[in-house]
């Protein structure tokens, strides 16, 4: 059983508004996220602090468990608030996410006893800009191991958040897996600015299909 969260409601500092309200093809961009990933899902919920600006989308919606704790904060409170032993935590501003990548995900968790499932980008680029290329937020996390351990990372101060990834035992998507189920790339690209998202909406345009 799979519990789907959709991180919503950050700053948006670059986008000059909240980038997942904001209309993407005529709809706010974190419908097009529930919709790409509903039919996965046995449920399907929202962690924002700002519960009534997300209410027309009619998900349960779930408010900081840990305030003030950051990324990793949030990823617990996305686990936390889950109601399956498996969840998968995607951001709302992905307007590409990939309902098939996290399907064979949830295949390779139920097979091998392992307790993430995880993209990792090697590229300079994003291994500066993310932690070591993981992709936290397009990944499947397994409740009853990776909650204790997240706790435990946050009772330590810790703020990074695959701080507590040495406590769990972690599986890496291979390219072949990825490229197999996301076979364009984009599942991981995140809008955070007008022209990309603009560019987003393009790509979405030209390949309806694939992309819708």
């Amino acid at each position: 059983m799979l519990t789907i969260c959709i991180q919503a409601g950050g700053a948006s500092s670059r986008m000059g508004e909240d980038k997942a309200l904001k209309p993407f093809l005529g709809r706010p961009l974190i419908q097009r996220v529930v919709d790409r990933l509903q039919p996965i899902a046995d449920e399907l919920i929202v962690t924002t602090n700002r519960p009534d600006d997300y209410a027309f989308l009619g998900l349960r919606l779930v408010s900081d468990v840990k305030p003030g704790r950051g990324a990793l904060g949030g990823l617990y409170t996305a686990i936390a608030s889950a109601s399956h032993p498996m969840v998968a935590v995607v951001a709302c501003d992905m307007p590409f996410a990939s309902a098939k990548l996290l399907e064979s995900a949830s295949k390779i968790m139920n097979t091998e006893a392992v307790d993430v499932v995880i993209p990792q980008v090697l590229s300079e680029e994003a291994t500066e800009k993310r932690s070591k290329g993981y992709e936290p937020l397009h990944a499947l996390y397994r409740r009853a191991t990776c909650l204790p351990a997240i706790e435990s990372a946050i009772d330590a101060d810790q703020w990074k958040v695959i701080a507590w990834f040495p406590q769990v035992k972690i599986r890496v998507l291979t390219a072949d897996e990825i490229k197999s189920a996301d076979p364009d790339g984009l599942a991981f690209w995140n809008v955070n600015t007008p022209e990309e998202f603009a560019k987003a909406e393009q790509i979405a345009t030209q390949n309806p299909e694939g992309m819708a």
